[in-house]
């Protein structure tokens, strides 16, 4: 082998991962950090947030809240994810059994249902309402805080 072929296979040795650097810093730099559109989504939901369940009153608990809720479960890492996928399935089916019965989640008295809501659809509410007052969505509910609190460094009120 002559001396201008090594230097030119060197060449090629040296060039390559030259071009090559800028994919592997660019995949890089997308991994650096895996919560930051997380958190991104949650400084950009929080005022949102805080604005449906300060105008609620707390009359209809979290079911205000259940979109941004939805936004922020898709947002959501790994690991918060299945806390955030509890809270979006039990509220969802609570919203779910509201509407089907046609009944306003602000003034529904299970006690009193409004003319129209079927005992079916009054025990589908209940047991939907019955999943969202457990210790599962709690707990999920917490996590999620303490996770934003942690990683995000923003408080999440639920």
């Amino acid at each position: 082998m002559t001396s201008s072929t090594v230097a030119r296979r060197l060449r090629g040795a040296l060039v390559l991962p030259v071009l090559l650097a800028p994919l592997v810093l660019a995949g890089c730099g997308e991994d650096a950090d895996p919560f930051d559109s997380y958190c991104a989504v949650v400084e950009e939901e929080k005022p949102g947030l805080s604005q449906v369940l300060d105008d609620d009153g707390g009359s209809s608990g979290l079911l205000p809240a259940l979109p941004t809720f939805e936004r922020l479960e898709e947002a959501a890492p790994d690991d918060i994810a299945d806390d955030w996928s509890v809270i979006v399935q039990r509220l969802g089916s609570l919203a779910d059994a509201l509407e089907a019965a046609g009944a306003d989640p602000a003034t529904y008295d299970p006690v009193d249902p409004p003319d129209g809501v079927t005992p079916d659809e009054q025990e589908a509410i209940a047991l939907a309402a019955g999943s969202v007052a457990t210790e599962a969505v709690r707990e999920a509910l917490e996590n999620v805080q303490q996770q934003s609190r942690d990683v995000c460094k923003t408080e999440l009120s639920l």
